[in-house]
């Protein structure tokens, strides 16, 4: 067994160990963290051997993984714990290797000068070998960690031998800033790449996401080894524009072995269904950021009167069905947000091998004035709710929820169709945006004002007749023109000019020339 540091980065708090534990899952291990606690970027567990720690390795949270070789308060308590472990940590192998010494402080500074010093007195360890500061055969790494950014000495030190290095260079290489295409809400690369490993994406694994837009799943899906399929209820974030698609990305990427497809349709109108003598389940993980319907309400393929449609019949333009016709644009209909939620659950009932995750992002209000609660976690029978992560921006949040599809009973279809039964859905076609979906509502009634602060808009400048008069709405946004500025400032990348996820947009960062491409995409 094997004493490890775990470096997390300070970032996603709460996505960080559920993400390690759904890894460990895929390795057929697990992780019981000795210490852990999320306010701090080190965490302490037990591995078995290196080969785990290089397993978890791919982990997009995780700066490192360290076998733990000492800890104090001190410099003097360090010292004493390392020489009481050195029989049972040293090989012989060891003094002839290269090495390296780091210095790492968080929340703390050290020059130059002091970091010498430091690691001159490790002298007593017997490395003969040469120092090498490019890919040597060990690194060691001293890490401080501060209280506050303000204290003068650490509160505590760690001294560890690199194991495997975590995933966060991943992130740098998938930026959709630096991405041939993209869209509207194409899912920043930390969180797709997080997702795409709650859901176990692997070699031999094939992956599926119904709401696919730009692809962004797909790709980090195929670049842990998945094979990809993608759908979506509008064909043109598909297919792109001037060369640039889903597929440009893939060949972008160099990801073409994992893309096996994209197809029109939506989670109601799927061409994935049951058939006879096929087994209707053949998706080890969906994965999925359905839209959020706060620009404009949600809404499925078909008529809003679906009577007076039957009763219409096919239509045939120019001695040819319409609908066969390359230019047809099929008619929609509003779709509740609550509806839409249990289907992609019900989807993925039906169509996850038993033990294949779904990993879906929902959005829902934080602590808002109105006195409605927060929405609910969809739950199905069928499958076991293992996670929920959350990403918190002012008065609402987006939470990542990984379920597991259970083990298979014979009784699981007539369950499904139960289910179907007492759904509601009566009234859907009348009713209006805001009553199909309750995230809506509450962002637009309950916290209105301090949404609309996240999201991009005109500065205001306070003066004496404006610091007690609300400011005025921004004016309505001309996508167009958007695609228009984007394309301007990132010549290389093309945006989608579909609006079909319609997702509310992360609050903005502090505006730079780079940022206010993503503050324009709502990433």
């Amino acid at each position: 067994m094997m004493e490890t540091l775990v470096h997390f980065a300070q970032a996603h708090e709460t996505f960080r160990r559920p993400e390690v534990d759904a890894i460990a899952e895929l390795g057929g291990f697990t992780v019981d963290f000795d210490e852990y606690d999320p306010n701090s970027p080190f965490a302490l567990t037990t591995l078995a051997d290196e080969h785990q720690a290089r397993f978890l390795a791919r982990a997009i949270l995780v700066k490192g993984f360290y076998e733990l070789w000492a800890v104090g308060n001190t410099y003097e308590e360090l010292h004493a714990h390392l020489k009481s472990r050195l029989p049972s940590l040293w090989k012989e192998e060891y003094a002839t290797k290269t090495f390296k010494f780091l210095v790492d402080c968080y929340q703390g500074k050290r020059s130059a000068a002091e970091q010498t010093k430091i690691v001159n007195e490790f002298s007593y360890l017997n490395l003969r070998g040469k120092v090498r500061m490019a890919n040597p055969d060990l690194t060691f790494r001293v890490i401080e960690d501060y209280a506050t950014e303000t204290s003068a000495t650490p509160r505590r030190v760690f001294l560890g031998r690199l194991l495997a290095l975590g995933g966060r260079l991943t992130i740098d290489k998938y930026d959709v800033k630096k991405r041939h295409y993209i869209g509207n809400t194409t899912m920043e690369s930390e969180l797709s790449l997080v997702t795409a490993n709650f859901a176990h994406a692997s070699p031999g694994k094939l992956i599926y996401d119904p709401f696919a837009g730009t692809g962004s799943f797909m790709i980090t899906s195929a670049h842990f080894g998945a094979m990809t399929f993608g759908s979506d209820i509008d064909g043109r974030s598909l297919r792109g524009k001037k060369g640039r698609s889903v597929l440009s990305n893939f060949t972008t990427y160099g990801l073409l072995a994992g893309f096996g497809d994209t197809f029109v349709c939506d989670i109601t109108n799927s061409p994935v269904r049951a058939a006879p003598g096929v087994d209707k389940r053949i998706f080890d993980a969906i994965v999925c950021d359905p839209p959020y319907g706060v620009r404009e309400g949600l809404k499925v393929l078909g008529s809003k009167d679906a009577a007076k449609a039957r009763a219409i019949g096919a239509v045939v333009m120019n001695g040819s069905l319409r609908h066969t016709q390359p230019d047809y644009i099929p008619p929609k209909r509003p779709y509740s947000f609550t509806r839409m939620m249990d289907d992609i659950l019900e989807f993925a009932a039906i169509h996850l091998v038993p033990g294949g995750r779904l990993c879906m992002w929902m959005p829902t209000a934080n602590d808002d004035d109105s006195g409605a609660p927060p929405l609910t976690i969809p739950q199905h029978p069928q499958l076991e709710h293992k996670a929920t992560c959350i990403q918190a921006f002012n008065h609402w949040s987006r939470q990542l929820l990984t379920y597991s599809r259970r083990p298979l009973l014979p009784t699981d279809d007539a369950q499904i169709e139960e289910l179907r039964r007492a759904r509601d859905g009566v009234g859907m076609e009348q009713a209006r945006a805001n009553d199909l979906n309750d995230f809506r509502r509450k962002y637009f009634e309950g916290f209105k004002a301090s949404a609309n602060a996240d999201l991009p808009g005109p500065p205001t400048t306070a003066t004496a007749e404006n610091q007690n008069t609300p400011p005025p709405p921004p004016p309505p946004i001309d996508p167009e023109s958007q695609l228009t500025q984007i394309e301007s400032i990132l010549p290389h990348v093309h945006i989608s000019s579909s609006l079909e996820e319609d997702k509310l947009p992360p609050p903005p960062p502090p505006p730079t020339p780079a940022t206010q491409v993503g503050d324009i995409n709502g990433k």
